[in-house]
């Protein structure tokens, strides 16, 4: 059976590389993303993925825009919500703008793309949603209270959802990563991401295709028995 993947934030780093993998594993992909044309048109050039646009934080573009991908694509029957934003800053300085922002798109877009999405699978009786949390959301981090929260978010709205899922054949699961070699981390100072790799204790970066293997699995027919689960691919850089 032929079945559309879409997958947030698909057209660069790890959401380009999720899409990548799942195109391999025999899925039919789109990818969303919200402002980058040109890293849209080059994802569509380069791998033939058909990239949609709208902004997964406004709840009526999404509903809007997965309608859209189910009446050209076909009925969505896998969400990889990865799209996400940082507003780093300690809350001293952080505005309220910074923190809407997060978290309207990194938490209330894993909400929108869901509740579009999540009927049709229960009718369906198959379905696997995955959302990319991350490990500042399992162990908090200096000065991303917004971000940390957004994602400590998405782990409860994940076990949640599982249990609305479960007897539906629809799935729930996230995954956690630690510090991947993306362009978000490469921004990050040089001697401080030197601390930071200092304290993975495989002595490296994460690789995006190792988060892509993650949700591969949590996509297939084999993780059918896997529900409401966090998956950490962080190096072991926290056990939790």
């Amino acid at each position: 059976m032929n079945r559309v993947a879409i997958v947030t934030g698909g057209t660069r780093g790890i959401g380009r590389a999720i899409c990548d993998q799942l195109t391999a594993d025999g899925f039919t992909v789109v990818a969303n993303y919200a402002g980058n044309d040109e890293a849209a048109r080059h994802c569509e050039e380069t791998s033939g993925i058909k990239c949609y646009k709208w902004d997964v934080g406004d709840h009526a573009a999404t509903m809007d825009g997965c309608a859209r991908v189910a009446e050209e694509v076909g009925p969505i029957d896998i969400v990889v919500n990865n799209a996400g934003i940082t507003r780093d800053g300690t809350l001293h300085k952080m505005s309220f703008d910074d923190w809407n922002d997060v978290m309207r798109i990194n938490l209330g877009g894993c909400f929108n793309m869901s509740k579009a999405c999540f009927p049709g699978m229960r009718e369906r009786k198959w379905g696997r949603i995955v959302n990319i949390g991350s490990i500042n959301g399992q162990a908090g981090q200096y000065g991303q209270v917004n971000y940390a929260a957004a994602k400590s978010g998405i782990h409860g709205f994940t076990k949640a959802l599982a249990q609305e899922g479960a007897r539906f054949g629809v799935t729930v699961n996230a995954i956690a990563p630690g510090y991947i070699d993306t362009d978000m981390v490469a921004a990050v100072p040089e001697n401080v991401l030197e601390k930071i790799v200092a304290g993975i204790p495989v002595g490296r970066l994460g690789q995006a295709h190792e988060i892509a293997r993650g949700v591969s699995f949590l996509c297939s027919e084999d993780a059918g028995f896997v529900t409401g689960s966090t998956m950490s691919i962080n190096g072991g850089q926290h056990m939790y």
